[in-house]
């Protein structure tokens, strides 16, 4: 059984004969595959073995044990969130990635890229072999450990800081501060961090200097004071998480109207953010591929669609998330050992990276 989201209550899923799980496996296949509401006459066209009216009888227990639900007034019956959780916990067989495909997906994630660039590649190989939205979570900051800092005086009151992390990654904020430092006081103030703090992550070194600006500053020197006022800007983390999302434009389908309505609101959640990255934190509780279908995510603006996640690591060390997102009908069998290997790709080559 694959992770799943704690609110989904897994005790109402009805328990159900074999041969209505064969039945019920061949129908979320077939919608999977074709996308339109399954038939009896369908079914028994695909070599179903039993009558159209056995087949219609089993299908109404199904949809009454909340497996199936009908889609306006077609004859057909598709998946409900239900039959697809049944259909990945219980009805599939998932195989891992052969040789080829291995090959394949290794060659976009070099481990001489960066950690932003593998992050970037990552996203956009989920989404170019799945055809769905694929995700990667930037990597948290108790994994960013600073190298090197500079700062470059702009004006009065405004300074870019140089950020070397990682070895090689290099990232410029620009902060506002009230004192006017000159070149000379901001040369001291970079001297002193690196002297102190370099080799340790942001998260540590804000600590530390939090702890630092709970002691007296009546008896700090002047030089400890200046870069306590300005680092504390520097290392001053953000709210929220980040991701990097790619391929939102393979959810459309301009030949499905009603697809099109409740993708608006993924794309509402792609923008804001907020709610995705919750439920991304969410699968970082976890080693390996854990799944949302529907509602399970808690959100309403996913309702529509199904997250395939898997965490990767640094050094040991769980970072970060990645996976795709896309309608609750895709090819989950096909899906989840993309996400699982993808994952320790990435994790190998993040470990190669920051040596």
């Amino acid at each position: 059984m694959f992770e799943q989201a704690d609110r989904f209550d897994t005790g109402a899923i009805k328990v159900i004969t074999a041969k209505s799980q064969n039945l019920l496996r061949t129908i979320v296949e077939n919608y999977i595959a074709e996308g339109q509401p399954v038939a009896s006459a369908r079914l028994a066209a695909t070599g179903v073995s039993m009558s159209p009216a056995s087949i219609r009888f089993m299908m109404a227990e199904l949809e009454e044990q909340g497996y199936l639900k009908s889609p306006h007034t077609s004859a057909g019956r598709i998946p409900t969130e239900q039959a697809y959780r049944f259909f990945v916990d219980s009805l599939i067989q998932v195989e891992p990635l052969g040789a080829d495909d291995l090959f394949r997906l290794s060659l976009s994630l070099d481990p001489d890229m960066t950690a932003s660039e593998l992050i970037q590649s990552t996203s956009g190989l989920l989404s170019d072999v799945t055809q769905l939205a694929g995700l990667v979570t930037v990597p948290r900051p108790s994994q960013l450990k600073l190298k090197h800092i500079e700062f470059l005086l702009l004006s009065p009151g405004r300074v870019l800081a140089i950020l070397v992390l990682n070895d090689h990654e290099v990232e410029n904020r620009v902060i506002h501060i009230e004192q006017a430092y000159s070149e000379i006081e901001l040369k001291e103030i970079s001297n002193f961090l690196n002297a102190h703090y370099a080799g340790k992550s942001l998260t540590k070194i804000r600590a530390e200097l939090v702890s630092s600006m709970k002691g007296d500053r009546a008896q700090m020197n002047q030089l400890m004071q200046r870069t306590l006022d300005v680092a504390d800007q520097i290392l001053d983390p953000p709210e929220n998480g980040d991701f990097v999302v790619a391929g939102q434009e393979n959810l459309l389908d301009d030949d499905q109207t009603q697809r099109l309505q409740d993708l608006r609101g993924l794309f509402k959640a792609f923008s804001l953010k907020g709610d995705i990255l919750h439920v991304l934190d969410r699968c970082m509780e976890t080693d390996g591929i854990k799944l949302f279908i529907g509602q399970e995510s808690g959100y309403e603006l996913l309702g529509d669609c199904s997250l395939v996640t898997s965490p990767y690591q640094v050094a040991g060390e769980c970072v970060g998330v990645l996976g795709v997102i896309g309608p609750t009908r895709m090819a989950y069998d096909r899906i989840i050992p993309i996400v699982d290997a993808t994952a320790k790709m990435l994790t190998a080559a993040m470990d190669v990276s920051e040596r």
